[in-house]
């Protein structure tokens, strides 16, 4: 899922022209004050199709227990070939998804969830603190978040399920979150959808449905409705609905960046300059900022400057196998053989998954026969 890239900082205070949260939710500048809701419910988010429930009951035994349910269910819409379903970047209810076989992650938790409750499975929504991956697209900068699916098998632990679960990480930070910040999510791509189309008006509508109807406190679409405020030159109006970005999560990156820009153009460098340090000084603490650092000091030939960055990075993150690979490597490129063995050793202790660690003992392995035979890699 996609957020509109923000810009602002972590300071609460009230904005300068004293616009209340119930006034940005209005839109009454944009003309959205009397518009209709957007055509999509709550409701129909998680709705089941009676197509759907044909294919439940041709692919899930309803008398068999959860466990096999729950296997049954991933094999009959991700295994298998009965379905099919392909990525896009579209956000889309359970049963659009299910029709069109296309969505991205959130359209395809939106499916799962609505189809493993209908079978009885105890299915939650849950995020997933993915590193940043920042791009622009349309003109329109985005921050890529992740949203997929826990299943609570009792006795038998939680299993995740992930629209591309080859690429999911148990290193990743995760927690479970109620239907009420799902369709935060939900109304909130939808309504960078239809900004980056062109659609002000129905993006406020689904900004304001994110924020009054579900989580107030759902920081990126107050961020967003900043950003539309600003583009259709209201510039009071974005300032504060960044703010109240910043007062629902005072460490909203995107709310912290667009606010900097803000006061840029409105001629107040010193303000600017004080949300771009804070910007600064929160990524330069994500390890995983500073493992990209790593990966282009690595690129550049600097292997002191990349073992620097991955070592503050696992004092902040310890279980994060790509940070004792590449500080392996790092120390390999050095010639120190033995201190490249022990990263690596222990980036295979901390790999999640089996195919990891096969990896990891067979870099291990070369190494000891490259060092026994006297070679230099």
């Amino acid at each position: 899922m996609s957020f509109a890239l923000g810009c602002s900082t972590g300071i609460e205070r009230l904005d300068r022209a004293g616009i209340s949260p119930d006034e940005l939710l209005a839109g009454a500048p944009l003309g959205a004050a009397v518009t209709p809701l957007p055509p999509i419910d709550s409701e129909e988010v998680l709705a089941v199709s009676a197509e759907m429930r044909a294919f439940l009951d041709t692919h899930v035994h309803p008398r068999a227990a959860e466990s096999v349910k729950l296997q049954e269910l991933v094999d009959a819409i991700i295994s298998g070939e009965s379905f099919g379903l392909e990525f896009d970047e579209k956000t889309r209810t359970a049963a659009e998804t299910f029709r069109l076989r296309r969505g991205n992650c959130l359209s395809f938790s939106n499916l799962f969830i609505a189809m493993a409750r209908e079978v009885g499975l105890d299915a939650s929504f849950q995020e997933v603190d993915i590193p940043p991956d920042w791009s622009l697209r349309n003109d329109v900068f985005v921050l890529n978040r992740h949203v997929n699916v826990r299943v609570d098998l009792g006795s038998l632990d939680d299993h995740v399920v992930d629209f591309n679960i080859d690429d999911f990480r148990a290193s990743y930070d995760t927690r479970i979150i109620p239907d009420s910040r799902a369709l935060a999510h939900f109304y909130n791509n939808v309504g960078v959808e239809s900004m980056q189309a062109g659609d002000a008006a129905s993006a406020v509508l689904c900004f304001r449905r994110a924020i009054a109807d579900n989580d107030r406190r759902f920081s990126p679409a107050w961020t967003n409705l900043g950003t539309v405020y600003l583009r259709l030159g209201h510039p009071a109006y974005a300032e504060a609905a960044y703010l109240e970005a910043l007062k629902a999560d005072s460490e909203d990156l995107v709310a912290m960046s667009n606010l900097a820009s803000l006061y840029e153009r409105q001629g107040d460098p010193e303000r600017a300059a004080m949300y771009r340090r804070r910007v600064s000084d929160h990524r330069r603490q994500n390890p995983y900022f500073r493992y990209q650092r790593a990966r282009e000091a690595f690129a550049a030939g600097d292997w002191d400057a990349a073992i620097g960055h991955l070592k503050f990075a696992i004092r902040k993150k310890q279980n994060e196998d790509e940070f004792y690979a590449l500080l392996g490597m790092c120390y390999l490129k050095k010639g120190d053989k033995g201190t490249a063995r022990r990263w690596l050793a222990r980036a295979e202790e901390v790999a999640a998954t089996d195919a990891l660690k096969r990896r990891y003992s067979s870099k291990i392995e070369k190494l000891l026969s490259e060092s026994s035979q006297g070679r230099t890699p």
